[in-house]
């Protein structure tokens, strides 16, 4: 060895390195080998091993649940109220687990699914004797109390037509969404006000919710005095025009808004009739409304009183409209008296019903900011792809409202797509 060793130190310098990197690379060959033949002999294989728990995780999965049983509305309801006592017992000691199971029990619509989930966080507890005891407490309660078969708590939601409605909002939900993220308004907002707006409409006019709306549910869309699904006014729209290009205006909304609404033609007063009046497309209806609450909103703010959280409040200024939005201490709502069954409601007030019913929430969910102004300015890209949403639907003749004979003639009937003749829709 040590004359190996001489002889090595003997060597010139390139050769030492070659059979230095030749002895590395026999070394790495011999370890690649090796685990290969390992691998071969199973020595590396993980062969598993049986849950200490096997017996009641099956048990577990074997728990019987909503599909295997043949219940009725009032035994669902009552697992319901059962499975939310043991989830407020569950709560007290593990609120996170108690939120994550709610809200999965909830999207699966199988109130004994709830079981399956608590029996299967049972594992980990070292407090499920008090968790127990507590949900039997609840339990007893709860069991006290006869279960109710109630229709909707909010009258108005339990009369015909919602039903309907909310199946034609959400035939809109995309453009609403849409609407709400170009205006930096929470579209649930939006919806709030085109709520309020349907039921008025529903309520003067029942014979034609009977008719179209219910049948085929779309919105109804307005072409006389107010236009639109929402029924804004010529000059309320002239107004949000106007307030989005204009700096000192109180209800500028920031130069990142100003082309939202650009024209594409020189004939403003026909473009924006067209735009609000497409009964094929209500994207322009939603961008108008989105803007209101917005610049409403910021001109309460800009003098001092912070709006933002009353909901109630914005829908009522949606509804009076601008020339009657003066900032000021203790703002109540209101609005125009709509009246539903045997009950008067406000406009403010039908919206906050819905904003706070926990209603098409899957589709527009509640958010942490109602309100999101931003600096990125829209593209020219950006403002063509708003401006292709109109749609080449025939549309009723501008200023009929202004005629002494109101009425559309036969040759101006024109249907949709679903077969319904909105020149006879439109509530005149």
């Amino acid at each position: 060895m040590k004359e190996l060793w001489i002889e090595f130190k003997q060597r010139p310098t390139w050769r030492k390195v070659c059979d230095i990197l030749l002895v590395l690379f026999a070394l790495a060959g011999a370890a690649i080998i090796g685990a290969w033949g390992l691998y071969q002999l199973g020595v590396t294989n993980n062969k598993g091993a049986v849950d200490k728990n096997y017996r009641y995780l099956m048990s577990v999965s074997e728990m019987e649940g909503l599909k295997d049983a043949k219940l009725t509305q009032k035994q669902i309801d009552e697992q319901w109220a059962m499975q939310y006592g043991r989830l407020a017992a569950l709560a007290r000691f593990y609120p996170e687990n108690a939120r994550l199971i709610l809200n999965a029990a909830q999207s699966s619509d199988d109130p004994l699914v709830v079981n399956r989930m608590v029996a299967a966080a049972q594992i980990y507890m070292e407090e499920q004797d008090s968790i127990d005891a507590l949900a039997e407490k609840i339990v007893e309660v709860l069991g006290g109390v006869k279960q109710q078969q109630r229709t909707n708590l909010i009258p108005w939601m339990a009369e015909p037509a919602w039903p309907a409605l909310k199946e034609a909002i959400l035939r809109d939900s995309s453009l609403i969404n849409e609407a709400g993220r170009l205006t930096g308004v929470e579209p649930r907002m939006i919806v709030g006000c085109l709520i309020g707006e349907q039921i008025r409409l529903f309520n003067s006019k029942r014979e034609m919710f009977k008719k179209y709306l219910g049948p085929v549910k779309v919105l109804s869309v307005q072409s006389q005095f107010s236009y639109g699904v929402n029924g804004i006014k010529d000059f309320t729209a002239e107004a949000v025009e106007r307030h989005l290009k204009d700096p000192s205006s109180e209800f500028y909304m920031g130069k990142a808004y100003e082309h939202l609404l650009d024209f594409t033609t020189e004939d403003h007063s026909t473009e924006r009739y067209n735009r609000l009046v497409d009964y094929r497309n209500h994207l322009y209806s939603y961008i108008y409304t989105g803007c209101i609450l917005h610049q409403t909103m910021l001109q309460w703010r800009r003098a001092g009183y912070d709006i933002s959280d009353r909901p109630e409040l914005l829908f009522t200024l949606f509804n009076v409209g601008f020339e009657q939005s003066v900032p000021k201490a203790n703002p109540v709502p209101g609005g125009s008296h709509i009246e539903v069954g045997d009950r008067m409601y406000t406009f403010g007030g039908i919206g906050f019903d819905f904003y706070y019913s926990g209603e098409l929430a899957d589709a527009f969910p509640f958010q942490r900011q109602r309100f999101m102004l931003t600096d990125k300015a829209l593209s020219a890209d950006d403002i063509a792809r708003i401006q292709d949403n109109m749609s080449d639907c025939r549309r009723p003749e501008k200023g009929l409202e202004y005629r002494k004979d109101s009425t559309s003639s036969a040759n101006d009937s024109v249907p949709d797509a679903f077969g319904i003749d909105h020149s006879k829709v439109v509530p005149f």
